[in-house]
């Protein structure tokens, strides 16, 4: 049974080495892979009509998805986006996981959640990944809102996010 395992290993590890970074460490328990070919795996496969779990990183959409802790499910795009969809995006040379906040014809701006100000703009073709689920670390499985009531709380949001912050995160 080992020595199956063993096998199995081998050929994950060669099918993964190609995403590896130059020069990362990588550990018995994790690997450092490269962003950029990591994202266009995630783009091949929505392509191909599969759904994609992946755990995100940052604290751009705190509280609603807290990085490195939450995982979501994405799902390639069926219609265009609307404002209040979560989702994945290439803005310029990296990729970003955000709330529509504006649709402008195909423009659309971003901006996560856990931010007071500072949005990104990218076209709606620039979209390669809708969010459908959001699972908690507590095993929780939400399906995302619009965030309408999230985004008229925006004048408060300084507030909230730094109180979330600092008691209850």
């Amino acid at each position: 049974m080992r020595k199956i395992a063993e096998v199995i290993l081998g050929v994950i590890r060669r099918i993964v080495q190609p995403f590896i970074k130059k020069g990362s460490k990588a550990s018995g328990t994790g690997v450092t892979l490269d962003t950029e070919l990591f994202m266009e795996g995630i783009d091949i496969f929505l392509k191909e009509g599969k759904e994609v779990v992946m755990t995100p990183k940052g604290a751009s959409m705190l509280p609603f998805i807290k990085g490195g802790r939450d995982s979501v499910v994405l799902q390639k795009p069926s219609a265009p986006s609307e404002v209040g969809d979560i989702v994945l995006a290439r803005v310029g040379d990296r990729f970003i996981m955000h709330r529509v906040f504006k649709v402008d014809g195909g423009s659309l701006t971003l901006m996560g959640d856990g931010n007071i100000r500072g949005t990104e703009t990218c076209l709606d073709s620039d979209v390669i990944g809708k969010v459908i689920q959001i699972r908690k670390e507590n095993g929780k499985v939400v399906t995302p809102g619009k965030g309408k009531f999230w985004r008229m709380l925006m004048p408060l949001r300084r507030y909230i996010l730094a109180f979330y912050k600092r008691v209850i995160l």
